[in-house]
C-alpha cells in the first residue's frame, strides 16, 4: 500500500489530504504529479525513520522529475538519509549534486559544511593539524555562501565564523 494511502495520524491524514487536494488541483502533467506523489511518499517514509522505503520513493522520484530545481530537493533529501547513516562522502556527492542544480539551496551548503567540520575535528584529534585546518576552511567557505543565501539562519556558524576569525563580516542579518 502506497504511503500516501496510510493514515497513521492526525497530522499524517491532514498532510496526506492536502498534498492529494493540491497535487489534484495542480496544473501538471502525469508524470509530473507520479514524481510529486513519490517525493511525498518519500518525505513522509524519511520523517517516520523508513530510511530504504524514502530512498525508494526518491529515486523513483528522480526517474520522474525533469525540473531541476525540484531534483535538486530530491537529491538533497537522499544526502540527509546517508548522513543521517554517518556515510558522509556518499552524503556529499548528493549534496554536491543538488548543488549543481540549485546553487542557492542554503540547507545543501549547510550540510556540506557541517560534514567539513566534523572531518576537521576528527582530522585534529588524529593529530592532523594541517588536514583538519584544510577541512575547517572549507567548511568556512560553504558556510559563508549559506549565511549569503539566508543571513538569519546558522548562528552557531556566523559565531564560529567570527571567533575562529574566518569572517571579516561582524553581522550577517
Amino acid at each position: 500500500m502506497p504511503r500516501s494511502q496510510r493514515n497513521d495520524n492526525f497530522i499524517d491524514k491532514s498532510f496526506t489530504v492536502m498534498a492529494d487536494i493540491i497535487l489534484k488541483m495542480l496544473p501538471a502533467t502525469k508524470k509530473e504529479k507520479e514524481a510529486f506523489a513519490y517525493y511525498r511518499d518519500g518525505m513522509s517514509a524519511q520523517g517516520d525513520g523508513e530510511y530504504a522505503e524514502a530512498l525508494d520513493n526518491y529515486y523513483e522520484a528522480l526517474k520522474l522529475e525533469d525540473d531541476d530545481y525540484d531534483r535538486s530537493y530530491i537529491l538533497y533529501n537522499i544526502g540527509l538519509i546517508h548522513a543521517s547513516n554517518g556515510e558522509h562522502d556518499r552524503a556529499l556527492g548528493y549534496y554536491h549534486q543538488a548543488l549543481e542544480l540549485n546553487p542557492r539551496l542554503p540547507q545543501a551548503l549547510n550540510n556540506v559544511a557541517v560534514i567539513f567540520h566534523y572531518q576537521g575535528e576528527m582530522a585534529k584529534e588524529a593529530g592532523n593539524d594541517d588536514q583538519a585546518e584544510k577541512l575547517y576552511q572549507q567548511a568556512a567557505e560553504y558556510w559563508k555562501r549559506a549565511i549569503r543565501v539566508a543571513p538569519n539562519n546558522y548562528i552557531e556558524a556566523q559565531n564560529w565564523l567570527k571567533t575562529t576569525g574566518r569572517s571579516q563580516i561582524d553581522v550577517y542579518f
